[in-house]
Parts: structure tokens; C-alpha cells; sequence
């Protein structure tokens, strides 16, 4: 009878909600460096070579190093701002370890492990945040577009590139990096509408290191971030983002999809952000420390070292040569900081638009003509 039905489903409604289980994060190695099965993800990683291994655990020492060396220049006047990365370096690392050539990256402010990987020369990291360009590199030169500071904007960026991929006829991918306090905006959920609806070969790579600046991610999401794809009609995984191997796999997972007509897949990373926001940022004013050191426990490096020193892999020889390889990386890091020119006042105008444009031409002449008239009033 519907009485009945209605006695069992209008008693206590909030303990249907309450009895669901969160999704246990994927994870191959545990905080201790323990291999674990998971045999959905096992294959996704089987085939890396000793070799392949030992050149993630260089990236995950040298990006650390670097990001290190850029915090310590903006402390010294140097740089302006810098956003670290410290604590995400396995996400970054595992997800784009796991990307091809052709396949294009459209990443937030903080994904410089990523652009690390992707070939971005060290000293192009640093010219936006020493003022002296407007951007850093060229994308095309590396398959990743500068970063966007927009926050999520990246992500419609990504979803259009995808779809022009679709249409292309080609295999390519398009990752869109962001963090959990970019999925509140509207651009994340509209490249997702579009993602959805066109199954656009695009990945929705989120960075879940618990915070939005100083806004904890409970705040703003009551139940896990990835659980919100679904509801776009994307398939989501949950990772944990301080396991290189499992950010691999998933990421492979994702991208399989992607190239065979799948369409668009959300990841979930889960991390911590052991640093601030960005070197402005104060995170002593809201972070609880037994959080931090909590997660101190869990750091991505020291996890992927204990396992390779588990299968007798980190020689003394292996160890000397990443502790060079980082110590080189920070030492040009800050050469090349220290030694990048002041632009050319005029160069403002170069890049603005691909072809010539009148309005553009106007303003050059406009501000030649004040910078002459600054340099006669100076003599």
C-alpha cells in the first residue's frame, strides 16, 4: 500500500543520504610505499620499464627542487609571484608522464610540473612572473597553451580544442587542468555541458589539494568533486593524487576513451597544497596544522622512493645523479630568472592579434609618440 511506502521513504529521509558509501580513491602505492593490487589499474602501468621508473622519480625531485628555488626568488625580490606546486608534484607528473606529443594541455596557473614534462624551458617559466613578457612560451612549440589565471577558463578552452580534434579527424586529447575551488565556476560547468553533449575527446583533470585560496573544499562541496560529472553525463574517477602510479593509470584510462570515441572523462585528484596559495598568500592564518602534518605523511616523493628502494632500484649512483640533476635544474632555474632582459616598451603591441589591425597600428604610433615625448622631457 502506499501508506506503507510512504512510512518507510518519509521516516527519517536524511539516513538514505547518510548511509552512502564515498568511492575508496584509486591507489597503487600506499603512504608507506607499498604496492598494492588493483586489478581495474594494474595494466595501465605494467609496462614501465626500471628506466621509465627512475625518470618520474628525477622529474618528482627536480620540479620540487625548482618550484624551492622560485618561492626563495620571489621571497628575494626576484619574482614578483609564484604559485607552488609543492605537495601536487605526483598529479602533475603522473598525468602528463601519461600524455602523447600531439595531445594539447590547457592548465591553470600552478601546473608548471606539468610544463615541465612537456619540454617548457625553465627560464620560460619564470617571465610572466618576473614581469618581463606577457606570456611565457610558445604553445604550439610544446602542445600547452600558457597558463590561465582566469580561474577555469581553461577548461572552454579545452573543450573547443577537443572538439576541433573531433572534427579533424584525429586522435589527439585536450587535458584542462584546474583545482576543486574552479569547479564552482560557470565555465567548468559549461565545458562540460559542451564536453557532454558533443563527447568531445577532453579530460577534466581536477586538483583537489583542498583548498580554494582560504576556503576549505568542504565549504563547497558536500560530497566528492567527481561525483558532480555524472550529473553532465561525464564518467568520473577518484585518485589519489600523491600516487604516481595510480595518477598514470588513470590518466591512460582516460585517455583510451577519449581517442576511441568515448568521449570526455573528469579525474579527481586528491592532494594537498602544502604551501600557499601563491607566495602573497598567508596559509598559517587558516590551515590546521595536524591537517598539514597529516598529509606531510603522505608526501608524494617520499611514497614513489620507499617503493623504489623496496624493489632495490635507488643506488647510490641513482641518488647522486637526481640529486645533480636537481641542483642543475634550480642553479639555471635562477640564472635564468636573474639574466632575463627588460622588454622593449614597444613589444606590448607584438602578438595582440594574429593579423595586422588598424585600431592596434593606431595605438603603436600613439605610444611612440608619448615614449618620445617622455625620453625629450627626461634629457
Amino acid at each position: 500500500m502506499r501508506t506503507g511506502l510512504t512510512e518507510k521513504t518519509s521516516a527519517k529521509p536524511s539516513t538514505i543520504i547518510d548511509q552512502q558509501v564515498e568511492p575508496q580513491p584509486i591507489q597503487l602505492l600506499t603512504p608507506e610505499g607499498v604496492r598494492v593490487e588493483a586489478p581495474e589499474y594494474d595494466s595501465w602501468v605494467e609496462d614501465l620499464s626500471t628506466e621509465e621508473l627512475l625518470r618520474i622519480y628525477e622529474d618528482l625531485v627536480v620540479v620540487r627542487r625548482f618550484d624551492n628555488e622560485a618561492t626563495a626568488l620571489q621571497r628575494q625580490g626576484q619574482l614578483g609571484l609564484w604559485p607552488p606546486l609543492l605537495g601536487q608534484e605526483a598529479a602533475q607528473i603522473g598525468s602528463a608522464r601519461a600524455l602523447r606529443h600531439d595531445d594539447f594541455v590547457f592548465s591553470s596557473y600552478r601546473e608548471n610540473a606539468v610544463a615541465y614534462v612537456r619540454g617548457v624551458p625553465l627560464e620560460d617559466m619564470t617571465r610572466v612572473w618576473r614581469g618581463t613578457a606577457n606570456s611565457g612560451w610558445d604553445p604550439f612549440s610544446v602542445n600547452m597553451a600558457t597558463p590561465a589565471v582566469i580561474i577555469g577558463a581553461q577548461t572552454l578552452h579545452a573543450t573547443g580544442y577537443a572538439m576541433g580534434c573531433q572534427r579533424d579527424g584525429v586522435d589527439s586529447v585536450a587535458v584542462a587542468y584546474f583545482g576543486d575551488g574552479a569547479t564552482s565556476q560557470g565555465d567548468v560547468n559549461e565545458a562540460m555541458i559542451f564536453a557532454a553533449s558533443f563527447k568531445a575527446p577532453v579530460i577534466f583533470f581536477c586538483q583537489n589539494n583542498q583548498w580554494a585560496i582560504s576556503e576549505p573544499v568542504g565549504v563547497q562541496a558536500v560530497r566528492p568533486i567527481a561525483d558532480r560529472a555524472p550529473g553532465f553525463g561525464i564518467p568520473s574517477l577518484r585518485v589519489d593524487g600523491n600516487d604516481v602510479l595510480a595518477v598514470m593509470a588513470a590518466t591512460r584510462v582516460a585517455l583510451e576513451r577519449a581517442r576511441t570515441g568515448g568521449g570526455a572523462t573528469f579525474i579527481e585528484a586528491i592532494t594537498y597544497r602544502m604551501g600557499p596559495h601563491t607566495t602573497s598568500d598567508d596559509p598559517s592564518r587558516y590551515e590546521d596544522l595536524a591537517e598539514r602534518e597529516e598529509w606531510a605523511a603522505k608526501d608524494p616523493i617520499l611514497r614513489f622512493e620507499l617503493y623504489l628502494d623496496g624493489l632495490g632500484l635507488l643506488t647510490d649512483e641513482v641518488r647522486a645523479s637526481v640529486k645533480l640533476a636537481s641542483d642543475d635544474a634550480a642553479k639555471r632555474f635562477r640564472a635564468a630568472c636573474i639574466g632575463l632582459p627588460d622588454p622593449e616598451p614597444m613589444s606590448v603591441f607584438d602578438h595582440v592579434y594574429a593579423e595586422p589591425h588598424s585600431n592596434l597600428e593606431r595605438q603603436k604610433r600613439e605610444f611612440a609618440a608619448y615614449l618620445s615625448y617622455i625620453e625629450g622631457g627626461t634629457r
